[in-house]
């Protein structure tokens, strides 16, 4: 099916009497893979679909804007990750004061029994709804009750003795630790900007780059990466720099992606690039020469983590 409906009042018919599971779903990862997993199942013993309900913006955003952590992945690209994972239809409601104002009890009887006439609903454990999240997970098996809608619990998520939350990722990215970061999400880290004017001083050295702007979600720290894009139905591998440019006396933040074996012009363009692991840090080099030896030393680090990864940018 793969719908991607926006708003409760365009919800078409297929997507109606099914399995729901409801959240923010950022960062997608290992625990919402199993959550993914037992909605899939629920929806075929109901033989209904299978939908994910999130919300844009994020609640936070208008409760306590000033506590609102950065995205780790943009709405379209939610809905893909899940589609992925198999999940049928993503309706993202848009959040309100008045959607942020019902009762746990309302929410569940307007929303969900009323309007998406659902049949099963899968959950963590941690699950809260409604006005102040008030709703627990309590509250909602008496609703399921009253309602006769199956209600089924995902386990919880542990790796390297921590449970896995979008935060603890959250946390490792800001770390600059994308490997292992990687390893708790459902598909490598990617960030989009588009491809803006720079100083085109790689160019004239042999590296150029690619000045990404208009980024949604978290940025790593400053720092060289190896990663890969996509451009024109390619897959490239790619050295990602994120800070400033301390041998030229540059002292502004600037994420440049140089694309290996790669011509053209990309200018315009919108990109996605996948953030597969750190190789060192920002350095002030003593003169172009020495820059360029290092940056070639980084292109094979670059070619040898590319190839020994996996990847969601398909050829």
């Amino acid at each position: 099916m793969a719908l991607f409906v926006c708003g409760l009042n365009s919800v078409p018919q297929e997507v109606c009497g099914g399995a729901i599971a409801i959240g923010n779903f950022d960062g997608i990862h290992v625990g919402h893979r199993q959550l993914a997993r037992l909605l899939r199942e629920q929806s075929q013993r109901i033989s209904g679909p299978s939908v994910v309900l999130t919300f844009d913006p994020p609640p936070m955003k208008l409760l306590r804007p000033d506590l609102l952590p950065p995205a780790l992945t943009w709405m379209a690209r939610r809905a893909e990750i899940l589609f992925g994972l198999g999940i049928d239809a993503v309706v993202v409601i848009e959040t309100t004061h008045e959607l942020l104002e019902l009762s746990a009890e309302t929410f569940y009887k307007q929303i969900l029994v009323e309007q998406l006439m659902i049949k099963s609903i899968v959950e963590g454990p941690n699950f809260h709804f409604g006005k102040d999240r008030l709703g627990d997970i309590e509250l909602l098996d008496n609703l399921c009750q009253q309602h006769g809608v199956q209600l089924s619990i995902a386990d919880g998520q542990s790796a390297s003795g921590h449970w896995v939350s979008s935060s603890r990722i959250r946390s490792l990215i800001g770390q600059g630790e994308i490997r292992e970061a990687n390893s708790l999400l459902v598909e490598p880290y990617r960030i989009c900007g588009r491809v803006v004017q720079g100083a085109a001083r790689g160019r004239t050295i042999g590296f150029p780059t690619a000045n990404l702007d208009e980024i949604e979600v978290l940025v790593p720290p400053h720092g060289v990466y190896a990663g890969r894009t996509r451009f024109d139905d390619q897959t490239y591998a790619a050295a990602i720099h994120i800070g400033p440019n301390p041998t030229f006396g540059e002292n502004a933040t600037k994420i440049e992606v140089h694309l290996l074996d790669f011509s053209g012009d990309l200018y315009g363009s919108t990109i996605e690039v996948e953030i597969v692991d750190r190789i060192r840090g920002v350095q002030k080099f003593d003169g172009v020469e020495q820059l360029i030896s290092q940056l070639n030393i980084d292109l094979n680090k670059v070619r040898m983590i590319v190839s020994d990864s996996k990847t969601s940018l398909l050829t």
